[in-house]
């Protein structure tokens, strides 16, 4: 079965346009005793995939970085793992919940139980946190910032302090754990044999280069991350 979803999870080339992967299998890994960037990364590194933020959905933003991504659970939480080189790097929101799209940011939607909701944890690049509920763009509900704060981990080679625009050749790496009583919306989460909807992105919109990436492909006229219709499915070991 998981060479299968491996299979699946190949990009094809149609008609010289890349295709979105349509599926991903998440393995199942041992709780990680002490949450670290350390520990995170090297349990990832060993025990999962690599999976590229690639896709340039829309022709008026040809910047493309590398952005690729790990992910892995234990039942319990959810672990991710960022890669990321690019030009401009921006860091100016600290405050739980405020713009980080703005900044140079790393984002993950998810629809857990497929209910047509969706969780959109974005995380711009020193780890400050932006995260709401619901089932479309205009509709959110902030999870409340005192949860965000103490229960998800964040960890960036970047550091946890603000900056100014940053231009050259930069490379950062952030982890992330996100435990299942986050989704405050969805009672007794567990993230075992889960199938769910999500998709992976990565944006800078206040930067030199704004730039929109997708794992999953978006079929819009302008850059829309919130349009729940073209997440992909992912399915928890």
């Amino acid at each position: 079965m998981n060479q299968f979803y491996r299979l699946l999870a190949i990009t094809f080339f149609v008609f010289g346009k890349v295709t979105a992967q349509p599926a991903m299998n998440i393995p199942r890994i041992d709780p990680i005793s002490s949450i670290n960037f350390s520990n995170i990364s090297s349990i990832l590194e060993a025990e999962s995939e690599v999976y590229q933020i690639g896709l340039k959905n829309w022709e008026a933003y040809p910047y493309k970085p590398q952005v690729s991504f790990r992910i892995a659970h234990d039942g319990r939480t959810l672990y991710l793992k960022f890669y990321v080189t690019e030009n401009h790097i921006l860091a100016q929101r600290t405050e739980t919940n405020s713009s980080t799209h703005r900044d140079s940011c790393v984002e993950f939607f998810i629809d857990p139980d497929t209910s047509g909701a969706y969780y959109n944890f974005e995380f711009n690049c020193i780890g400050t946190t932006h995260l709401a509920y619901g089932p479309d763009r205009r509709n959110r509900t902030f999870i409340d910032p005192e949860l965000i704060k103490k229960q998800i981990f964040t960890a960036s080679t970047l550091g946890n302090l603000p900056f100014e625009e940053k231009s050259g050749a930069f490379s950062w790496e952030m982890t992330v754990a996100i435990p299942a009583s986050v989704f405050a919306h969805t009672p007794n989460l567990s993230f075992s044999g889960l199938q769910s909807r999500a998709n992976f992105y990565k944006c800078a919109d206040d930067t030199q280069k704004p730039h929109f990436l997708s794992w999953a492909k978006i079929d819009t006229p302008n850059p829309d991350f919130h349009r729940p219709e073209f997440f992909d499915t992912l399915y928890f070991e």
